[in-house]
């Protein structure tokens, strides 16, 4: 309530200082002296804002006065504004059109829109920018500018400063220098050598191991060896082979799990495996089961052939990331491959996608080297 009545008393101050100013231009109501210096009644367009103003407004304010309380505040405050504006519409009607002149600056136009006493001028707008120092910048850079003019105005002489090359420095008739890459020490300057490469070591050979740590069978770092074994097994035990190449291990009895990680042409005989066996990141293995394995896994293997018992056909074959699997099944006495699908189709039957191995040649394979 408090802000409103503010405004509503600087919208009578505004009104009042825009009567002052025509109080001695504007004639009774319904006269208004010379219009533009002829003379006559009320200008049309005032006389159109007094008739919104007696017939939409009037009725307005009437109404806001019977609900009183803010409406009527509210109402008040309209009906100052547009005295106000009529004051404006009065004044303007009287003047000629005024002639082009100069710019109203931002502080002028502030000074005539405030309406409340007192108020302060804006500040003055700033001035302008310093000078851009050039004239330090152009005395420091000329004894640069005139060296190196100096320099280009000595046309042929300049060239008496370069260092004259002989045969013996010359790529195209030195050979070595060629295997050197072209690098000669200069005469006048010192030659150092430059730090040398690091010379590439052979890798690491660690030494094999065949030994059972705890429950767990360790097979690593095995090459060249084809005579393998592990013969006392239990239930419980597990074998981890790791990093073995060229060689082959046969697994007698019946073991939990067997895992093959990073090892390359590899071959594995085992009997039984109440668990799983697993070829991780390996290439070119070969196993053959005897007795019974519930699930093989291949993950990230290039090369991985598995041989089948008949008490085995019921095995599960999981893989990931692999490429050249096949699993070869008794017939006959004799083994027939079947490829693992590499490659599948994927179609839209109209309610979710279908995914089938893309079709694969069957093909026969000659005995197991293994056996």
């Amino acid at each position: 309530m408090a802000e409103m009545q503010g405004l509503m008393e600087r919208l009578e101050q505004a009104v009042g200082r825009l009567e002052s100013l025509s109080a001695g231009l504007h004639r009774p109501p319904g006269d208004c002296g010379e219009i533009n210096g002829v003379s006559g009644g009320v200008a049309p367009s005032v006389e159109a804002f007094d008739k919104l103003v007696n017939s939409m407004v009037a009725e307005f304010l009437k109404k806001s006065r019977i609900l009183a309380g803010d409406v009527e505040t509210h109402a008040e405050m309209v009906h100052s504004a547009f005295q106000a504006q009529r004051a404006f519409l009065l004044m303007a009607s009287q003047y000629q059109q005024p002639q082009e002149g100069p710019v109203a600056s931002t502080a002028s136009a502030l000074s005539v829109l405030s309406v409340g006493p007192g108020l302060p001028p804006p500040p003055p707008p700033p001035g302008p920018p310093p000078p851009f120092d050039s004239e330090g910048r152009r005395e420091e850079s000329s004894p640069s500018r005139s060296a190196l003019f100096a320099q280009l105005n000595q046309g042929e002489a300049i060239t008496k400063g370069l260092r004259h090359v002989t045969d013996d420095q010359k790529t195209y008739k030195n050979p070595s220098l060629r295997a050197n890459g072209g690098q000669t020490p200069s005469p006048t300057k010192s030659h150092t050598p430059g730090p040398k490469s690091p010379q590439s070591h052979p890798p690491k050979k660690h030494a094999p191991v065949l030994e059972l740590e705890g429950k767990k069978w360790r097979v690593e770092y095995q090459e060249d060896r084809n005579d393998l074994v592990i013969s006392e097994t239990e239930l419980r035990q597990v074998a981890y082979i790791f990093k073995c190449s060229k060689s082959t291990l046969q697994i007698k009895g019946k073991i939990n799990s067997i895992t093959i990680d990073s090892c390359k042409k590899f071959g594995l005989v085992f009997d039984n495996v109440v668990g799983i066996v697993e070829v991780i990141n390996s290439k070119d293995i070969q196993m053959q089961v005897m007795g019974k394995v519930p699930t093989i896994s291949i993950n990230k293997t290039e090369g991985c052939h598995i041989y089948l018992s008949e008490d085995a056909l019921d095995c599960e074959i999981v893989s990931a990331k692999s490429s050249e699997m096949n699993i070869l099944i008794p017939r006959d006495g004799d083994y027939r491959e079947f490829p693992v699908p590499e490659q599948f189709k994927t179609a839209w039957d109209g309610s979710k996608l279908v995914t089938e191995p893309a079709e694969i040649m069957v093909s026969e394979r000659p005995p197991n080297p293994l056996t």
